[in-house]
Parts: structure tokens; C-alpha cells; sequence
């Protein structure tokens, strides 16, 4: 084997073998988790009618696609996308949704997709507005008679400077800087990418499970205009652009690990020799990570399982694609993976000539050398002196195969120390977050949906740390509205029916009550929120107002406490009952079984 295809296999072996496998404790993981949770106290926006209006999070970029961790750090930022829960998008034509999920808001503006001029770009017209029914849940819309168009600014900058401020309570340096994107949710398929879950695949990626997976999680707009119409006065206020993020982020994840390992190589490739700019937006007139990442997923479509498997070598298959890459610049085409008619490659000749140029030069004698001087040489500098020395600047192919193998085993060795450094960071920030910055329901519920998919023995540590939280707050004040909800939802009491239902109600307070008094542990929780139950400005109802005290009685009764029990059967009799007092009988009965 002669000295240039050893240097193409040493690439192969080192990447291969010090790109970690589907690490789920990783500190970008845990940082993304703390910026969602300070973010969503931040966008907690001003409640209309006591219902709550709100930003919701979603994680992408790097930190939701990729499930390999690399020497070579992988992740430049956490990237955020929030929709608020009180707008929605749906294609023109089609009727608004009579059922939405939980998330949303009882009270919606539903904005029709309208195209523009520019295959991609939209804009967001208001057509319906949509009314949730109380008894079942269900919506009924109204058409508007106005002509509006919601305008593309960024409520997000409010997540971006609070957020931000949150964050520095308690992280340090180390800590990923953060973007946030504000967009409008759509739960349908767009028709403007209709071709894509139907077109004919040769080699059956992605299948039809993911297809339909991918389908199922629709899309969202994100406000930014194209770049041809930033400076135009209505078009530049207006545009919105489709984000397929949610897509991305299923198909990215059914890769094989080869291609996640080419994909962060071209990547790192691109942005070392300077020919992607900072700014990860298509169509901004340089090339970008989303152009390589387009590249990509056409490669995973078009090419055969074989063409990445057999005979592997990382550098042949990178070489191949940058020639696919400089091919589209030379013919100022790049087509957008799911709107075929979107191109995503400007008419800037210079540029596109330039770099075509460039990547069309590269062999893969030339690619494999730059990797070996600007990656593995990169990744011993992380490592002990001993392993760092081996790699001189007289580096033969002998002393290269030996400090390649000595890497790999340095990598391999710090595995588990460098879990146990980052479950540590977890739970500073887990602390960090809980104490400083305080849990609303909506926040408790996204740590407890996605801590699991993280490490099960942070859940137990979040669940731990809390409830002391809890108990100190409830130490030194009584216990808030919001603590009480979170406490609730901690032990983990489940409600039935339409949950969007004003959590202030009396009833609504005295069906939590009940459901809490099954529960030997959570009595006083019980009484709190019976307390509620008759404190609440729409106590106007009798038999709730007189149900609440006779709990509070049998209650105080269970736990010795008869006195408080006695005032609290006094009250009741001393009311001016108007509703029938076999009822409330039959209710007592209905508790003491």
C-alpha cells in the first residue's frame, strides 16, 4: 500500500474511532436543556383572559441533528425556535383545524400561507380566528373581513436579551451562546413541498416510516425576507420564510454514522478554509452549513447504501461531494431538498467561480494531508504531553500511525471521566436553573418529557432537588399559585379533560383537590388548594363553596386536628346553602369510600 492511500485510511480509522456513538449525556445537551427552561420563563408573555400565552421551544441546529460527538467540537451555538401558541398557520385554501394540541391557546389567529414571488417565501395573511369550546374542546372559527398581513419581526428578542440574562446567574465562560428564532407553527404539510414525500427514490431513503414521520410534524415559518427584498418597504416587513427544521432533525438522526462523520467534516472542512460565512442562512449570498447540509441529504437520497459503506474512505467520499458542490456553483444552482423550484444558490458569479475552482482542485491526496494537519493535529493538542509530542512537526508516515493509535486509546480511556465532568455540570445547572431562576409548570414539563432522554439519573437528581426547593420557598413564604401547580405536576398528578381550562377557577382548584386526597402524601397539598377553591374570585357557587370546607373538615379530621375541623363544619352550616344538601351529602359519603 503505498504512503498516500495509508494517509486516506488513517483519516478513516482515527474519525471513525474517536466520534463517539450516540452519547445522550453531553454538555451541549445539557445547555440547550438550561436555555430552553430560562428562555421559557423569560417568553412567558402577559396572560389574556388569566389563559396563558406563551413560546414554545423547540431545539435544532447541530445540538438536535447530530448524534455523534467528535473530538473536534461539533456545536457552535444552541439553536432555538419558538412559536407562539396563540398563531397558526395553514395553507391557502384548506379550512383551519378543529382540534389543535395542548399547547395552543383557547383563543388562535390562523394566517393563510400566500406565496410570493420567490419559491420558499410567504406571506402570513389573517383569515380566521378560532374559539375553543369549553364541553369538548373543539374549535369553531370565524372568518375575518380584514385583509392583514402579520409582520416578521422578532418578538423573540425579548427570549434573546431576558434569556440571556438568566443564563449568566449561574453559567460560566464555557457556556454555548445561545440563538434564538421566533416563527408561526404549521401542523400540515406545506403544498408548496408536495413533490417531495411522493417523489420515486431509488434506494429507498428516507422510508416510508420517516417520510411519514417527517409529513406528520409539518413545518414552521420563521420572519426573515429574502435578501433580494431586506430593503424593499412592504416585502421586507412582510416575508416570511418556510423552515424545515423539524424534518431535518428526523432525517439527520436516520443517518448512518458514516454520513453524520462526513457531513461534520465537510463542515469543518468549509469553515477552516473560510468558504461558508458565519451566518447559517440559505440564500445569503455566501454559502453556508445549510448548503452542505442540503448537499448531504440529496447525497443520502441519490446515492446507494454501498456508495457509502463499501470499500470506506472518508476522504474519497468528502473529495466526491465537494466536486458535487462545485459543480452546482459553476452552474449557479443549488436545489433546495424539500421546494425543488427554490434555489438556493445566488446569481453572484464571482463567488460561485472562485470557490468552484478551489473545490474542484482538491484530490484526495490534498484533503487527506489537510485532515491530518488540521484535525488530527487539532485533536492531539487536547491530549496529554506525552500523546500531543508524538505528533512533530517532522511527522513520518510511522510516527503518524503511532500517534494516531495513541489518540484513539487517550480518547477511549477519558470516556467515562468526561461523563462524569459533564453529569457534574448537570447538576450545577440543574441547581442553577431550579433556584435561580425558578420552574413554571410549562418549563417542570419539558425537564421531565426530555431529562429522561438525556441520563434517567438526572431525572431523579431534578426530582430531588426540586421538591427541596419547594419545601425551602414554602419555608419562607406560603406557597405561591405557580409552586403549587408545579408541585402537583412533580408528584405526578394527571388531569383529564380540556387542558386549557382557566387553572383559576374554584372548580378547577377542587378537582385538583380531589384527585390530590387519593394520595397519602399529598394532603396538605390537597388543603392548599382547596384554600384556593374558596379564596378564588368566582367562589360564587354554593355547593363548591360549602363541598371545599367539608373536605377541609374530614381533612383536618384524618390528621387529629379537630377543632379546625369543627370551624371548618361551622362555616358550612352557617352558610346560606342553595343547592340541595343531599348533594353535598352524597359527596361526603362519595369521599369517606
Amino acid at each position: 500500500m503505498d504512503d498516500k492511500r495509508l494517509v486516506e485510511e488513517l483519516v478513516t480509522t482515527f474519525l471513525l474511532n474517536t466520534c463517539r456513538l450516540h452519547p445522550r449525556l453531553t454538555l451541549p445537551a445539557v445547555q440547550a436543556a438550561v436555555a430552553v427552561s430560562c428562555a421559557q420563563v423569560a417568553g412567558k408573555l402577559q396572560p389574556s383572559d388569566d389563559h396563558e400565552v406563551a413560546l414554545i421551544p423547540l431545539i435544532t441546529g447541530s445540538v438536535a441533528e447530530f448524534y455523534i460527538e467528535p473530538m473536534i467540537p461539533h456545536v457552535g451555538d444552541v439553536d432555538l425556535m419558538f412559536y407562539c401558541n396563540y398563531w397558526l398557520a395553514i395553507p391557502a385554501g384548506q379550512t383551519p383545524p378543529s382540534q389543535l394540541p395542548a399547547d395552543f391557546h383557547d383563543n388562535m389567529d390562523v394566517f393563510d400561507i400566500v406565496d410570493s414571488h420567490l419559491p420558499g417565501y410567504v406571506y402570513l395573511e389573517l383569515h380566521y380566528l378560532l374559539t375553543e369550546c369549553a364541553d369538548d374542546g373543539k374549535y369553531t372559527a370565524v372568518e375575518c373581513d380584514t385583509q392583514e398581513y402579520l409582520v416578521n419581526l422578532a418578538i423573540s428578542d425579548k427570549i434573546a436579551t431576558h434569556g440571556s440574562a438568566l443564563l449568566a446567574v449561574f453559567v460560566n465562560s464555557g457556556q454555548l451562546p445561545q440563538d434564538f428564532v421566533h416563527c408561526v407553527r404549521c401542523l400540515a404539510w406545506p403544498p408548496q413541498a408536495a413533490d417531495w414525500p411522493t417523489r420515486h427514490r431509488n434506494y429507498d431513503w428516507p422510508d416510508s416510516a420517516t417520510v411519514d414521520r417527517v409529513v406528520s410534524n409539518g413545518c414552521d415559518l420563521v420572519g426573515v425576507a429574502h435578501r433580494q427584498c431586506r430593503q424593499h418597504e412592504w416585502m421586507g416587513k412582510y416575508q416570511w420564510r418556510f423552515s424545515f427544521s423539524r424534518a431535518e432533525i428526523v432525517l439527520l438522526n436516520s443517518w448512518m454514522p458514516v454520513q453524520q462523520i462526513v457531513y461534520h467534516m465537510l463542515r469543518v472542512f468549509m469553515k477552516a478554509e473560510r468558504l461558508t460565512d458565519s451566518n447559517d442562512v440559505p440564500a445569503s449570498g455566501k454559502l453556508s452549513n445549510y448548503h452542505i447540509k442540503t448537499l448531504m441529504l440529496w447525497a443520502s437520497e441519490l446515492e446507494p447504501r454501498s456508495w457509502w459503506t463499501d470499500d470506506l474512505n472518508l476522504v474519497r467520499i468528502c473529495v466526491k461531494l465537494l466536486h458535487s458542490l462545485a459543480v452546482w456553483l459553476s452552474e449557479a444552482r443549488c436545489p433546495h431538498y424539500f421546494i425543488i423550484n427554490c434555489n438556493l444558490i445566488n446569481n453572484t458569479p464571482n463567488m460561485a467561480e472562485i470557490i468552484s475552482s478551489r473545490l474542484m482542485s482538491i484530490n484526495k491526496s490534498w484533503l487527506s494531508l489537510w485532515f491530518v494537519n488540521n484535525y488530527i493535529r487539532r485533536c492531539s493538542q487536547l491530549c496529554p504531553g506525552n500523546v500531543s509530542r508524538l505528533f512533530d512537526d517532522n511527522i513520518t508516515i510511522t510516527k503518524l500511525q503511532t500517534a494516531v493509535s495513541a489518540i484513539i486509546e487517550y480518547r477511549q480511556n477519558i470516556a467515562l471521566g468526561d461523563m462524569w465532568r459533564v453529569f457534574l455540570e448537570a447538576h450545577r445547572a440543574i441547581t442553577g436553573v431550579v433556584s435561580t431562576v425558578s420552574l413554571t409548570v410549562r418549563s417542570l414539563d419539558w425537564w421531565l418529557n426530555h431529562l429522561p432522554g438525556i441520563n434517567t439519573s438526572l431525572l431523579v437528581y431534578f426530582h430531588s432537588f426540586t421538591y427541596l426547593h419547594i419545601a425551602c420557598r414554602a419555608s419562607r413564604s406560603c406557597l405561591t399559585d405557580e409552586l403549587m401547580d408545579v408541585l402537583a405536576k412533580l408528584v405526578g398528578l394527571q388531569f383529564t379533560g380540556p387542558q386549557r381550562s382557566n387553572p383559576r377557577t374554584n372548580a378547577f382548584c377542587l378537582s385538583k383537590a380531589v384527585k390530590l386526597m387519593k394520595l397519602s402524601s399529598c394532603i396538605e397539598l390537597s388543603k392548599a388548594y382547596l384554600y384556593r377553591a374558596v379564596s378564588c374570585e368566582d367562589t360564587d357557587s354554593d355547593s363548591i363553596y360549602c363541598l371545599a370546607h367539608v373536605y377541609l373538615a374530614a381533612l383536618y379530621y384524618s390528621t387529629g386536628q379537630y377543632q379546625t375541623s369543627i370551624d371548618h363544619c361551622t362555616v358550612v352550616t352557617g352558610h346560606k346553602i342553595t343547592h340541595s344538601v343531599v348533594h353535598v351529602s352524597w359527596k361526603v359519603k362519595f369521599y369517606r369510600k
